[in-house]
């Protein structure tokens, strides 16, 4: 173990049980099977392994700002968990990570991590199951206006099919003709991990009907102009990530037994831009862009955003529940977000956000940002709009919605 300890980018999930009140910590990557439960009393520890203190100053700090005493044992037993859970950034998470990456990159394809949790794993299931949320979606969607040129693109969720089916049903649906006539999906989804501002792969997705095959000759322009690290030093992200799976299962539900290749992009945050910076003078954006552009030119080409919008109350680390009123607040700043990507205005978009300091935690701004950039002179629809609990209270939200770009 490092003298220093310092904890890696990780999951955070608060547990409010009768009897237990705590944090379980947990790896994205998923490299260990297994996570880490610490009371609340010794969350605080979490932010305290940053790599400046070692275990003296780890234990005085506690106590300092937390008011919690430990001993040198209880400390020592923590770390250790936190260690074999591969939780910590050292030389052991290090070893996983490479041969993680050794492992995905060499497989014969990347495996469905949702197939059997969030959607059925058996193909004629799983096909029934979303012409169900198809169904629902005919009988309570409003009807909207026809967009008025060819669909090229879509903002679909990427919350699990319980909550969101009928969201996700409702865009997919009006895009279907225009999905079925490509022959090259581009892909933007949110990267939960974050780091890298893109991370590219040449890995084949696979669903549970098959495999989509990667255009592999479009990610090695890319690699090639971006550099391999800036292209693919988070290429593991993709292993676990569940935003673009989620929508590329739809896609391959849509498509049948049409053949269409895929440029799956995983988008990390983009604090960078929260203040004067923006997307438009980042060398690296702009040459992926430029790439990806020049590929919907060859190509009858989809774009889409796998992409939630706000994230909001107490399971956000909020300190309010969100009550009735609060809900029709968040849901106009929704719709005037949804504005700006009708307009096809990518900066107005990322203007409001930026405003907010996104205080409401739009996970879904890079893919929307960046599908936006991509299409250019876009106009959308909203096909659907939801608000899903996120919390047994009911006291928080995820805001997801659908639109069809023309």
């Amino acid at each position: 173990m490092t003298p220093k300890p310092k904890l890696r980018q990780l999951e955070l999930h608060l547990v409010s049980e009768p009897g237990k009140q705590g944090v379980l910590v947990r790896d994205p990557l998923r490299l260990a099977d297994r996570s880490v439960y610490l009371s609340i009393a010794l969350a605080p520890l979490l932010e305290l392994c940053d790599g400046t203190r070692n275990e003296a100053e780890l234990r005085a700090s506690l106590a300092v700002r937390a008011g919690v005493q430990i001993g040198p044992t209880t400390l020592e037993q923590v770390l250790t968990q936190l260690d074999e859970a591969l939780l910590l950034d050292n030389d052991r998470f290090a070893q996983a990570q490479a041969s993680a990456l050794r492992e995905f990159r060499t497989a014969t394809l990347r495996q469905p991590v949702l197939a059997g949790q969030s959607y059925p794993a058996d193909p004629e299931t799983l096909k029934s199951t979303l012409e169900s949320y198809l169904v629902a979606a005919e009988e309570t969607d409003p009807p909207v206006v026809t967009p008025a040129r060819e669909v090229r693109g879509l903002i679909s969720p990427h919350i699990d099919y319980d909550r969101g089916g009928p969201v996700y049903a409702g865009v997919w649906q009006k895009a279907a003709a225009a999905i079925r006539e490509a022959d090259l999906a581009i892909v933007f989804g949110t990267d939960h991990m974050g780091g890298a501002k893109l991370a590219f792969t040449h890995q084949r997705y696979a669903t549970p009907w098959g495999v989509l095959p990667t255009a592999s000759g479009v990610v090695d322009q890319v690699a090639r102009a971006l550099g391999p690290e800036a292209a693919f030093g988070a290429e593991l992200h993709h292993r676990t990530e569940h935003s673009i799976e989620l929508a590329v299962l739809w896609l391959h539900y849509m498509l049948g037994e049409k053949e269409c290749e895929l440029v799956p992009v995983l988008c990390g945050g983009f604090e960078p831009f929260m203040g004067d910076r923006s997307p438009v003078d980042d060398a690296e954006i702009n040459a992926a862009l430029s790439i990806l552009g020049e590929a919907t030119t060859a190509h009858k080409t989809i774009v889409v955003a796998a992409a939630d919008l706000a994230h909001v109350g107490p399971a956000f680390g909020d300190g309010y529940a969100v009550d009735i009123f609060g809900k029709g607040r968040h849901k106009s700043a929704d719709e005037q977000l949804m504005a700006s990507v009708c307009e096809g205005d990518e900066e107005g978009f990322l203007k409001q956000i930026r405003e907010e300091r996104d205080q409401r935690r739009i996970c879904g701004l890079p893919p929307i940002y960046l599908a936006l950039r991509l299409l250019g002179d876009t106009a959308g629809t909203v096909t659907g709009y939801a608000q899903c609990p996120a919390d047994q209270q009911g006291n928080s939200f995820v805001s997801i919605c659908g639109i069809v770009l023309d």
